[in-house]
């Protein structure tokens, strides 16, 4: 092909193919930012908690602007750190929360206590049997069904667990019949 030629395809592909500008850390919050908290706040259920994570999330993003992905990659990046950062939370939940009850009863406890505890005690133990029955599903259907009920599509699923976009369906439809069968035992029923 001659150099004329070679020019003229070049600008063209130049004006077919537009580079999308980098959205900036502002940007990106202003877009992300509900998502991220959703499907934290999905995971925790405890809007403190939740926004703590979202915070850490938008935080590892401006430290790692340069490597984070940018324009279509970045809301499942997000979500994907959000997760991690709610997983850790909640282990970190689950050791203290042993610690505080080994101490508990150690120290004897007293009724106060207790009967602060129980003043929701029925609302409390559905929430933990919901809690206990997505514990028990297996992680790849469990973060489908919480990032679709927090709107997702499957294509955003798929890029933020990293799994098959055709997959993504079978995991949720998998997942809900597995809840239902779960809670059913957890919640006294069937």
């Amino acid at each position: 092909m001659s150099k004329p030629a070679m020019a003229l395809a070049n600008s063209m592909l130049e004006q077919v193919e537009p580079e999308t500008p980098a959205l900036g850390f502002d940007e990106a919050f202003m877009l992300h930012h509900r998502a991220v908290y959703h499907t934290a706040y999905a995971l925790l259920r405890d809007r403190g908690l939740a926004e703590d994570v979202t915070q850490e999330t938008f935080l590892r993003l401006y430290r790692h602007q340069e490597s984070a992905p940018q324009t279509e990659g970045l809301r499942p990046w997000l979500l994907r750190v959000a997760i991690n950062v709610a997983h850790n939370t909640i282990r970190a939940r689950t050791r203290a929360g042993a610690r505080e009850a080994e101490f508990f009863k150690q120290t004897g406890g007293t009724d106060a206590t207790t009967t602060a505890i129980d003043a929701d005690y029925e609302r409390q133990t559905e929430i933990e049997a919901a809690r206990a029955a997505l514990e028990k599903i297996d992680e790849p259907m469990r973060s489908c069904l919480l990032l679709k009920q927090q709107g997702l599509s499957y294509r955003e699923i798929a890029q933020t667990l990293q799994v098959n976009e055709s997959y993504v369906g079978s995991l949720i439809a998998r997942g809900r019949k597995e809840f239902v069968r779960v809670y059913g035992k957890i919640g006294g029923r069937q």
